[in-house]
């Protein structure tokens, strides 16, 4: 544990990306089997545990230490796993015992429930503060290191001389602890093999792009598509080795969630793997990313739920026909390919992402802007930008340059006034990082509408800071209320991409979003903006 905690301290401090790489690459190359896989698997949210959960550490530190000291610890603190290692107490004959990444995860999976608070205690006597801050950190999940999984995989490649494609496509052929894995790439053994073509691709992701750099791109070598407000997700269908008729519904980071969709899957009778939206469609048209949340993270679904949330799939990419990879196709070429493979399975539950006509930039210009009358139709509502795609294009896992772009609508605005704000965590734990905001009533009382805890900068968060510690009225455990009158206080001005009705939230609505877009040292509170003018955001029909 002590060369795991040691790795996840340098690794919470590096800020440069060669930095963080450069200790990845270390840490996999010098530490053992099967160690290293299980760190692998915890940086990749690849590891989860049934029974170990934030609340069995809250139980341990409030019996371990003065429960009134751990609540004020942990409201200054603001990060669950730092609190308890540095407010337990310590063994000074025991810190640092031998303990390794793999008798924990082998601990966590196989203790009983009732026997793991004892155990995980046990674990914490035998650890000194970095050591307790890693093991922490490790069975909540919540590291918090700036590792993407990505990253994490890139720095496997240069391990083994190999490129991060190479890494990406063999990924989901192995499991934690990795060993296959790291012989191949240490030259042991050959590649681990997808032995299905019922598999997850690594996807193609796009830049964003700002209206003046269109000038240097040609029209001609670019295709555009709606961006819809769903979740990126691949459809995959066909035999196994065994010849077994499979299918599944991937998210984009490669988790199965068919259990969640069996209508969906039950429906895939085609042999290809496609890569689309979910979506929900009713009353002839396509929902918006609210109502579609209404199907995510479910465990289980009832035919009530599917009967009133019916989801599809609009499918933009054909990655795989039968055993024939796509994705070195020029991206015009895999396009007809899938508008044939579409028109052959009508029952399937799929329909084609339409292309949006221009022959400007200033036509797609005109269409971002009114998608309703540039071919949405109906649908209008649940677009949330186009997709420019240039026509020649292969199919390349991450976010190569120059192929594919977004260009999203513009996100709406308000001006609100700063109500409450209490300290982040990790890094910010020091500071008033999430905030609270609302905007005015009828009645002339502020109303809060929203939460957000990013859109300024480091500068601007000591700014913030130091505003709301100059300007607390009261204080509710770790939340302090700014001052917020008609004369005094603060406004930010908010930037958000939806608005919907709520009956969880005060106001009535809730914020797809929010983020703080600049900062209104330049307007009185008495101006900020009204309930009124907020709903006026809200999707048709839905005002009243």
């Amino acid at each position: 544990m002590n060369r795991f905690a040691a790795l996840l301290d340098r690794l919470a401090y590096e800020p440069r990306r060669l930095g963080k790489l450069a200790l990845l690459e270390d840490y996999f190359r010098t530490t053992p089997d099967p160690d290293r896989g299980w760190a692998l698997a915890a940086m990749t949210g690849a590891l989860t545990f049934k029974n170990a959960k934030a609340g069995l550490i809250r139980n341990l530190a409030a019996e371990r230490t003065d429960p009134v000291l751990f609540g004020l610890s942990y409201d200054f603190v603001g990060d669950l796993a730092e609190t308890v290692s540095l407010i337990w107490p310590a063994d000074a004959a025991r810190a640092n015992a031998q303990l390794t990444i793999t008798d924990v995860v082998e601990g966590l999976r196989e203790t009983r429930k009732e026997d793991l608070p004892g155990v995980v205690a046990n674990w914490l006597d035998r650890l000194d503060e970095n050591g307790r801050w890693a093991l922490l950190k490790l069975i909540t999940g919540a590291l918090r290191i700036g590792v993407s999984a990505r990253l994490a995989r890139t720095a496997l490649a240069q391990i083994g001389g190999k490129t991060a494609d190479e890494v990406e496509d063999v990924w989901h052929a192995v499991e934690p602890p990795y060993t296959a894995l790291f012989d191949w790439l240490e030259g042991r053994a050959d590649a681990p093999s997808v032995a299905t073509s019922v598999r997850f691709y690594p996807p193609m992701l796009s830049h964003p792009i700002e209206p003046e750099e269109f000038a240097a791109l040609d029209p001609a070598a670019f295709s555009a598509e709606w961006k819809w407000d769903g979740i990126r997700v691949q459809a995959a269908a066909g035999k196994d080795a065994n010849g077994q008729r499979v299918a599944r519904l991937f998210s984009r980071t490669g988790e199965d969630i068919s259990g969640a969709f069996p209508d969906l899957v039950a429906g895939f009778d085609f042999d290809a793997v496609l890569d689309g939206e979910l979506l929900i469609k009713r009353g002839g048209g396509v929902q918006d990313f609210n109502t579609l949340q209404q199907r995510l993270n479910r465990k289980s679904v009832t035919a009530k739920l599917m009967a009133e949330f019916p989801a599809f799939i609009r499918v933009y990419d054909l990655l795989a026909l039968g055993d024939e990879d796509s994705r070195a196709l020029p991206f015009a070429e895999r396009r007809a390919k899938l508008e044939a493979f579409v028109a052959a399975h009508p029952l399937a539950p799929i329909d084609l992402s339409p292309l949006v006509p221009f022959d400007t930039w200033e036509d797609l210009t005109f269409a971002r802007a009114d998608p309703a009358d540039a071919g949405a139709g109906v649908d209008a509502d649940a677009v949330e930008g186009v997709m420019i795609k240039r026509l020649d294009s292969p199919y390349l896992a991450g976010r190569p340059k120059g192929y594919w772009f977004k260009w999203k609508r513009d996100p709406m605005v308000i001006d609100a006034v700063l109500m409450y704000a209490q300290r982040g965590s990790g890094k910010r734990s020091s500071f008033y990082s999430d905030y609270t905001f609302g905007v005015w009533t009828e009645a002339g009382e502020l109303t809060p509408v929203g939460k957000a805890y990013f859109g300024f900068t480091d500068e601007e968060l000591i700014e913030l800071d130091k505003f709301v510690r100059n300007n607390t009225e009261n204080r509710f455990g770790p939340v302090r209320e700014v001052t917020h009158t008609k004369t005094k206080g603060l406004v930010v001005e908010v930037a958000f991409e939806g608005l919907q009705r709520s009956t969880r939230h005060k106001s009535g609505v809730a914020m797809r979003f929010p983020r703080f877009s600049r900062i209104r040292w330049d307007k009185a509170p008495r101006d900020a903006d009204t309930l009124e003018a907020l709903v006026k955001f809200l999707p048709k029909g839905a005002e009243r």
